[in-house]
């Protein structure tokens, strides 16, 4: 079977696209698998899946290379111009994900979108953990651009804390509202150039070292801001914006 996929990033983040509201995209582990080999497929974070939805005009499915699903915050701000260009949306689209309905705008070069409320983080150790959609745990560190992403986020990831499993970010502060995340991804199992999620997470975690809304975010795969409401117990009205972009489209045999 051959299909024609489209691959999109997100800060850096990477994705396989596909117009699935016919439901004909192959339900198999090892196709998500080999798709995302960046040697023996086209190479991506994960697979995202746009397919018809009963409330909202489209649905945004997302697919870790290893078969989880959970939502992915610069996945959907690629899948929001991907569904533009499907003619599913204008500049301001609504659509359901892995957690609920979002909210997106189509700004001039970057996509701005509205993620879940957030109850305030929880303490473990010396890192703080919040779910943004997806399952985040937050260290504070220096000298972040030299650190052991890949083994320390390892570790961490498969911690008996996790039940899950969980996403590990390692941030430091740069200055006012300013920071540099670094994430270790459950699913794809490496450090990816950004994490949508996880640079919220990282952001709103970032409120408890005195940081305010906007904090801009600096990540190996590009800038990033998030901004938000604070209350008592937790933060609401959370938005994410940063570059989406297309980067080519082709045909592949699964």
């Amino acid at each position: 079977m051959k299909i024609q996929f489209h691959k999109y990033q997100a800060a850096g983040n990477d994705f396989i696209l596909y117009d699935n509201r016919d439901q004909t995209f192959p339900q198999n582990t090892e196709v998500y698998a080999r798709l995302c080999d960046r040697k023996f497929g086209v190479g991506a974070d994960g697979i995202i899946l746009i397919e018809n939805d009963e409330q909202e005009p489209f649905k945004v499915v997302y697919i870790n290379p290893d078969g989880s699903q959970s939502l992915c915050g610069n996945g959907c701000r690629a899948a929001v111009r991907f569904a533009k260009s499907l003619h599913l949306t204008d500049i301001n689209a609504v659509f359901n994900a892995y957690d609920g309905a979002h909210q997106a705008q189509i700004l001039d070069k970057s996509i701005n979108l509205s993620m879940v409320d957030v109850q305030n983080g929880r303490e473990i150790d010396d890192g703080i953990f919040l779910d943004t959609g997806s399952p985040h745990f937050v260290l504070f560190v220096e000298g972040v651009h030299n650190y052991d992403v890949g083994g320390e986020g390892r570790i961490w990831r498969h911690s008996e804390h996790f039940k899950q499993g969980a996403n590990v970010n390692f941030v430091e502060i740069m200055a006012d509202n300013h920071i540099y995340v670094r994430t270790y991804e459950r699913g794809v199992e490496a450090e990816t150039l950004s994490c949508g999620t996880g640079v919220t997470a990282a952001a709103l975690a970032a409120t408890t070292k005195g940081l305010t809304s906007p904090v801009t975010i600096d990540t190996k795969g590009g800038q990033l801001k998030v901004s938000f409401e604070k209350g008592v117990n937790g933060f609401e009205h959370v938005w994410l914006e940063g570059p989406a972009e297309h980067v080519f489209s082709g045909v592949i045999e699964v």
